[in-house]
């Protein structure tokens, strides 16, 4: 087993946090008519080299040029994680971005004013735990007394929470360890810990490139749901802009799914991967957004309410205060 994981891994590797696609069904949004009415004259995206959709509209510019037309500028800014982006979002520093579904509940509690715009149909394929693949552990049960590393505050800790739950084990059972997904694989490669909680493409990666092997996916467990989230004065005042801006993600998304190859392909050089590694990511994301509705924010609900009840945030929260009215 490799003692030392290679620097150009954990150079790449920190620049990626998370992973997105699109489809049609945000053009049901149903957002005012009001392009030639809004007041902004730039739009500010938020991103993180592993939100495919994102890393590619901007690479086409094609949400430029329809905005260009209306006198808006746009800028995109990288952000290394979610909750980096979110604070953000939240000083004003942006206007718009992606996440997965627990940085927006650690946001919330933190006082962050955003609100939930769009978000993916589950995805619970695109996360798992991982083990090394001569691991004699096999199944969740056996995590008992070992040591899991995972993102704190990303959407692998609430897939740890709810497959421990599931399996009748408690938080308490393991010993967490909270790393990045960089310092998470030099961890994992030495041996220092017994799984590996994380997300495409790392997770793909991993499994291609070390023969790590799934001890479970969140198949079952979690629906894995990706957020757009935008700030609460941005929404409210612009909305023509965030409609034409949706349009472009969804189509977007529709040509991903459509060209996983080619997409893959073009993502290759940007993200640092290998095309068969970003390709296997791809089709574990469904690469379609729906607008907001009851049904994902009760589901956002319960993962505010298993963070409280753990103390892994302060107070008890409303997750509809994060929706614009």
């Amino acid at each position: 087993m490799k003692q030392n994981i290679k620097p150009s891994w954990r150079r790449r590797a920190l620049g990626w946090l998370g992973a997105a696609a699109l489809g049609s069904a945000v053009l049901a949004l149903g957002l005012p008519q009001a392009a030639q009415a809004q007041q902004a004259k730039l739009l500010r995206i938020g991103y993180q080299k592993a939100a495919n959709t994102l890393v590619l509209l901007k690479a086409h510019g094609t949400l430029e040029k329809r905005l260009q037309a209306l006198g808006v500028e746009v800028k995109w800014a990288e952000f290394a994680a979610g909750p980096q982006l979110l604070e953000a979002l939240n000083v004003g520093s942006i206007d718009f971005g992606y996440v997965g579904e627990a940085p927006p509940v650690f946001a919330q509690a933190a006082g962050a004013d955003f609100v939930y715009t769009a978000y993916e149909i589950p995805t619970p394929d695109a996360e798992g735990v991982l083990v090394p693949g001569k691991s004699t552990l096999r199944s969740v049960a056996d995590l008992k007394g070992k040591k899991v590393a995972f993102n704190k505050g990303s959407d692998v800790h609430w897939l740890v929470v709810a497959l421990l739950k599931k399996a009748g084990l408690s938080y308490s059972d393991i010993q967490p360890v909270y790393l990045a997904p960089a310092d998470a694989r030099a961890a994992f490669e030495k041996g220092a810990i017994d799984a590996w909680a994380i997300w495409d493409p790392f997770q793909a990666a991993a499994e291609k490139q070390v023969g790590a092997r799934r001890l479970a996916s969140g198949v079952g467990a979690v629906s894995h749901h990706q957020f757009f989230l935008s700030a609460r004065a941005f929404a409210s005042k612009n909305a023509g802009i965030e409609k034409i801006l949706l349009e472009e993600i969804t189509r977007e998304g529709q040509w991903i799914k459509s060209n996983i190859a080619q997409a893959a392909a073009q993502l290759a050089p940007i993200q640092g991967l290998e095309s068969d590694v970003i390709e296997t990511g791809l089709k574990r994301y469904a690469h379609v957004y729906k607008p907001i509705d009851a049904q994902v924010l009760a589901e956002q609900q319960r993962i505010a309410d298993a963070f409280f009840e753990l103390k892994l945030i302060p107070k008890k929260l409303n997750v509809n205060d994060a929706v614009l009215k």
